[in-house]
């Protein structure tokens, strides 16, 4: 990787470039990053490979217009072209109400597990042997089993016209299965299919478990065999920690967003201060909780970051904002500017938009098994897929349970299930959580926003069997 030195030289000469072409503000953005990744496929490694990601990114202010572009190539030809193209595309926007870049702070305290030595030194050869454990791990062999693992690293540095100039590193390893077993449904031939899923991650390599992502796909893959049809009607759902995770990232977090919120795409816009859940439901963007896959002393335009709630005890308190959206309604930033990359960590885009880093459910009182054993008529659903919202204005969403249904009956697991599709509204969904789970669990859906969850259950949930 480069020296943070090299990086911050590059970032100066960009932010004085821009200047010197008549910008009013600059800010250069520049991430250097490392993914190993080893891919399984049919119970066997198929594939491992190495990824550089090394790119800065420049945002310009020029009569209160913002714009933004990046580049890989930071000679000083490059750099200038990047200037030149940003401060052209400035010139096309619209003036907006902008406050001004950051100013120069020191983000206070760090993160005692943000970053890790030991995965910072390892290679493809490293990688390969927790894979092999994650795929022996799963076991039957019956089985087919496929899945990623990822080790990724990565150093950033922001430097901006107002003299501010930060860095960060940070290192994750990042695993999921997924096992599927084919079995005979009576006809002789193996025609039946289902699956299930494990997922684990971690900054620091001594509390990732690569085992357990294995032995959680084979368990929900191997429960689910003979699953059956369900009746149509309505429900007690069990969300497990995975299926939340989901919802949260591709449905929830969407309406404390600033800009969906000012834009009127909010189903609670207009409600801040207003109960829009039950009472033991809090909902929290926690940037500063060690060894979380989202956590970061400063957001990507270096503004400092802390925890805070959006819904408390069922409370609507707020929303996220990063520095241009805060700029439209007169408030500060909430520190939630982002630039995601994938699988993990930080990326490279021109402008940052506003993001929870870590999306976090409040644990409650229930064990799993209390909530099984307190559930008349419902299902468990361990995976949802296919989620959207329908109509985001009114809250409507769609989801599909596909792997890891089952179905409860008085207190008791009766069998498993085929896939269901879900329609709900999530204004109704907040106001009917009847029970929070106590151990939560970090969760990353693919090209989605980190979460620590545990399960819940919500009543009065139509389901259509697939």
């Amino acid at each position: 990787m480069l020296t943070v030195e090299d990086m911050l030289d590059a970032c100066r000469r960009a932010v004085g470039k821009t200047l010197t072409m008549g910008a009013d503000e600059a800010e250069a953005y520049m991430l250097d990053k490392e993914i190993v990744t080893v891919r399984l496929a049919r119970s066997k490694v198929v594939e491992s490979k190495g990824v550089r990601d090394r790119g800065l990114a420049l945002r310009v202010v020029k009569d209160k217009s913002v714009s933004g572009a990046s580049t890989s190539v930071m000679d000083e030809h490059g750099l200038e072209r990047l200037a030149e193209h940003a401060i052209s595309s400035a010139g096309m926007m619209q003036a907006s109400p902008w406050k001004g870049l950051p100013t120069p702070s020191i983000p206070k305290g760090a993160l005692e597990k943000g970053y890790d030595p030991a995965l910072e030194a390892m290679g493809v050869e490293d990688l390969l042997s927790i894979a092999y454990r994650m795929l022996e791990s799963a076991g039957a062999d019956m089985l087919s089993v496929s899945g990623a693992l990822h080790l990724v690293k990565e150093h950033v540095c922001i430097a901006n016209s107002n003299g501010l100039e930060l860095k960060d590193r940070a290192t994750y390893i990042v695993g999921s299965v997924n096992a599927d077993l084919e079995y005979d449904g009576g006809s002789g031939v193996y025609e039946k299919r289902v699956s299930g899923v494990g997922f684990r991650a971690s900054r620091m390599l001594n509390s990732f478990d690569a085992e357990a992502a294995g032995r959680e796909a084979a368990e929900m893959a191997l429960n689910s065999k003979g699953a059956s049809k369900a009746e149509e009607g309505e429900y007690s759902i069990i969300f497990e920690p995975y299926a939340l995770g989901e919802l949260l990232s591709f449905v929830v977090a969407y309406n404390f967003n600033s800009k969906a919120y000012q834009d009127g795409r909010s189903c609670f816009h207009g409600r801040i201060g207003d109960r829009i859940a039950v009472d033991g439901f809090s909902l929290a963007d926690e940037p500063r909780r060690d060894d979380a896959l989202g956590s970061k002393v400063f957001d990507d335009e270096g503004v400092e970051t802390y925890n805070k709630y959006v819904v408390e005890q069922g409370v609507f308190r707020g929303i996220i904002y990063d520095t241009f959206y805060s700029s439209k309604d007169g408030v500060g930033s909430t520190g939630n500017a982002l630039r995601a990359g994938y699988p993990v960590g930080r990326g490279v885009a021109a402008l940052p938009h506003p993001s929870f880093h870590n999306i976090v459910v409040r644990e409650g009182d229930y064990g799993r098994d209390e909530m099984i054993k307190d559930t008349r008529r419902g299902f468990i659903v361990s995976r949802l897929w296919y989620t959207y919202p329908v109509n985001p204005e009114q809250g409507d969403f769609s989801c599909t349970a596909r792997s890891g249904v089952f179905e409860v009956r008085n207190g008791e697991i009766i069998g498993a299930r085929r896939m269901l599709r879900i329609i709900d509204n999530l204004r109704r969904f907040m106001l009917n959580i009847s029970a929070i789970g106590k151990e939560g669990r970090q969760i990353l859906q693919w090209h989605a926003i980190p979460c620590i969850t545990p399960g819940i259950r919500v009543e009065g949930i139509r389901v259509v069997p697939l």
